[in-house]
């Protein structure tokens, strides 16, 4: 296999990918999707910002992210607080269901990841963390969805 056959196999296997990670997000909490969920996961590891930083650090129009936002909110697995040192300003932060439901789709995946990679030995186990790790860093700075990603490129 050449490298241009080998990217074309990798953007082929990141969609299936993608679209096995968008169906499993709607079996496990059908009101939300996988965005909801990356959204959770990001308000989880940075301990809550503001809905425009989030817009900003998923490269996405404000207005959708309110749109994610408010769904959110309704589902009552965030809230907002004000910043602790501007007072003015909003910050979202997990509901104690936002954190119950974040953790129990974490283990679930972590469940499904692990029996699909059952048997592999630990040498490919390894390698495959590592190369991952490596097409999510680029241009020396790590990629921030730690999540389910809402687009695979």
């Amino acid at each position: 296999m050449d490298a241009d056959e080998a990217v074309e196999t990798i953007q082929r296997e990141m969609t299936v990918f993608a679209r096995r990670a968008r169906a499993s997000a709607g079996r496990m909490h059908p009101e939300l999707s996988l965005v909801s969920y990356t959204l959770l996961g990001h308000l989880e590891e940075s301990g809550g910002c503001r809905a425009t930083d989030l817009a900003a650090h998923y490269a996405l129009d404000k207005s959708t992210v309110s749109r994610q936002v408010a769904a959110l909110e309704r589902a009552r697995l965030i809230e907002r607080r004000p910043d602790a040192d501007d007072h003015r300003v909003q910050v979202l932060q997990l509901t104690d269901a936002g954190r119950e439901i974040l953790a129990q789709v974490t283990d679930s995946r972590r469940a499904a990841l692990r029996e699909r990679l059952e048997g592999w030995p630990e040498e490919d186990l390894e390698r495959f963390a590592s190369c991952l790790v490596r097409y999510n860093t680029w241009g020396g700075r790590t990629a921030a969805p730690r999540g389910p990603d809402p687009d695979v490129s």
